[in-house]
């Protein structure tokens, strides 16, 4: 198997996406197909085509693989959980796509994929503890240890979209159910659907997050008001990696992550929540975006955790 290349798929709820990059981190070739909601068998199909594609444009086969999944792998099953495209879970999808493409394929979360690239050549490639975030449909978190994914032996390093939002009172944690079956997880406040949740709850108004912003940037005092507290959640929920990881930098990814105001105003938010009352720790945007995620997928096919 050579080391030459690698390739990398992203498998989101609606799409599926494959990289195919050389050993410099060069794209050379990219394509997506819909990802078929509620097939198991038509998603492995998906994925073959793509690999197939992929190896086609290089000119050679038995190339590594990695994959970016909405979910984890259990270490002591071998198959998916946790996964919001629910019609993987359960699956033993990392054995399956092995038979079929006759080689191992890794499978890890993707947002793992998004540390892993942005800690491999990305925002955080000169920083020894790199966590990365996504803030987009939900809230998913990596961690990157000296260019390393760590996982742990549940697979669960980085899930911290699924804690409670710490110093908040039980009554704002009840208002959110979470899908994950819990009350007042980081995710019912720091993903798009949680913005709105927060516009929704405190004026009785359905916005969607964009809408909230947009309305914000025109002076909207409603949505300027809920754009603040989105970004004390944000500061609450960051806070506490700092004070459990203390990372060299926290990278961020997701439709949120291009808020100015993250960036503007998280530095003098978090000392309020950090041990100590002093946080010097850079909140920087994923230099990759979208892409982070499918590239890290290719990185894993040669790194893996």
């Amino acid at each position: 198997m050579t080391s030459e290349w690698q390739i990398g798929l992203d498998l989101g709820g609606t799409k599926t996406e494959v990289i195919l990059l050389d050993s410099a981190s060069r794209e050379h070739f990219r394509m997506r197909l819909p990802t078929p909601h509620g097939d198991y068998q038509g998603t492995l199909a998906t994925i073959e085509r793509l690999v197939h594609e992929a190896e086609f444009h290089a000119g050679c086969s038995g190339l590594p693989v990695g994959v970016g999944i909405p979910g984890s792998v259990s270490r002591l099953t071998g198959r998916v959980k946790n996964g919001n495209s629910t019609w993987l879970n359960g699956q033993p999808m990392a054995e399956d796509l092995a038979r079929i493409l006759c080689r191992p394929v890794t499978l890890t979360n993707d947002a793992n994929c998004l540390a892993l690239s942005e800690a491999t050549d990305g925002a955080g490639a000169d920083s020894p503890v790199v966590f990365a975030a996504i803030l987009g449909t939900g809230c998913g978190s990596g961690i990157s240890i000296g260019g390393q994914l760590l996982t742990g032996p549940n697979g669960l390093a980085g899930e911290w979209g699924h804690n409670p939002l710490p110093w908040t009172n039980q009554r704002e944690l009840d208002e959110r159910p979470c899908f994950c079956g819990r009350l007042g997880c980081n995710e019912t406040f720091l993903s798009g659907t949680g913005m709105a949740l927060t516009h929704q709850l405190r004026w009785q108004e359905m916005r969607t997050s964009q809408q909230v912003v947009a309305a914000a940037a025109k002076g909207d005092i409603r949505a300027q008001e809920t754009l603040d507290l989105y970004l004390d959640h944000l500061a609450r929920g960051l806070a506490s990696v700092i004070n459990l990881l203390d990372p060299d930098v926290i990278v961020l990814g997701g439709g949120l992550s291009n808020l100015e105001a993250v960036y503007q105003q998280l530095p003098r938010r978090l000392p309020d929540y950090v041990f100590g009352g002093e946080c010097d720790t850079p909140v920087v945007r994923a230099i990759h975006g979208d892409s982070s995620g499918v590239r890290g997928a290719a990185w894993l096919a040669v790194k893996p955790a």
